[in-house]
């Protein structure tokens, strides 16, 4: 059984989050680390966008602001995400890694067994969602509107979202694990041609994604979710987690990729 390396890094700013993954991915690629499942929250919440996606015309950016939120831009793709009571996780591990196949959906697959077993975990009858093309005509900008290959439904509703990214022959994927969920404010982060259209959105949109608390008769914290994920991860992908802290140095070096990146405009508001 593989020993990775299990980062249990709390609650944190967006821009923070966005780069601890991005460090752990370096240090991993200079062989410094081995791989690593690292667990998070966020404070403030924040709306993730995906690297592609156009914020101007898409993204409420007064909405974001009026609830107190962070807007960050992720190196991975995908459409935007509301973090707020959720789990998030983030998978680093190396394309040459014996486990880890050529094919991203492949690859989907082996990590988000990790997914399932936390699932199971909790006592909940989760499956990987086999999409029918209907991504391709979607232009929603909103995330958990459809399940992506290999990702988490509960009763045929979506209930993990994940991307991935791969860079220098290093894969990441993370993804959000939502606990409980707040459609109202999930929809003021987005622009609609009026507020008719938004609430028919945000009713639709309960019949497509799930959060966890809903599915269950005793709700469950942050806390539980994370214990019941770890050790998924540990079963799914047959790995034995060792818990990782940073030292003052490699803390400096993420506060440094902040903001040399995911704290400015010219990252965030690029597209």
């Amino acid at each position: 059984m593989e020993t990775w390396y299990y980062v249990d890094s709390g609650h944190l700013k967006p821009a923070i989050n966005m780069a601890l993954d991005e460090a752990l991915m370096n240090w991993h690629r200079e062989g410094k680390i081995p791989p690593v499942l690292r667990f998070y929250g966020w404070e403030p919440a924040g709306l993730s966008v995906g690297y592609f996606q156009r914020v101007k015309g898409k993204i409420d950016l007064e909405g974001v602001k009026r609830h107190g939120f962070e807007l960050v831009r992720r190196q991975t793709g995908g459409r935007a995400v509301l973090h707020d009571k959720e789990l998030t996780y983030s998978v680093i591990v190396s394309e040459d890694h014996e486990a880890m196949p050529a094919s991203v959906k492949e690859a989907y697959l082996v990590i988000s067994k990790g997914l399932l077993e936390g699932f199971r975990n909790l006592g909940l009858p989760a499956e990987f969602a086999i999409p029918e093309g209907k991504l391709e005509t979607n232009d929603s900008a909103v995330c958990f509107e459809e399940p992506s290959w290999y990702e988490l439904i509960v009763d045929g509703k979506k209930a993990a979202g994940s991307a991935q990214t791969r860079k220098k022959g290093i894969i990441l994927q993370h993804g959000s694990i939502p606990i409980d969920v707040d459609d109202v404010k999930l929809f003021d982060m987005f622009i609609y041609k009026n507020e008719r259209i938004k609430e028919r959105a945000r009713r639709a949109f309960g019949d497509k994604a799930i959060a966890i608390n809903q599915l269950l008769d005793n709700p469950v914290d942050y806390n539980v979710t994370k214990e019941a994920f770890k050790e998924g991860f540990e079963k799914g992908l047959n790995i034995h987690l060792e818990p990782f802290e940073l030292s003052e140095e490699q803390w400096e070096e993420v506060n440094q990729i902040a903001e040399q990146r995911y704290k400015t405009e010219e990252w965030n508001f690029s597209r």
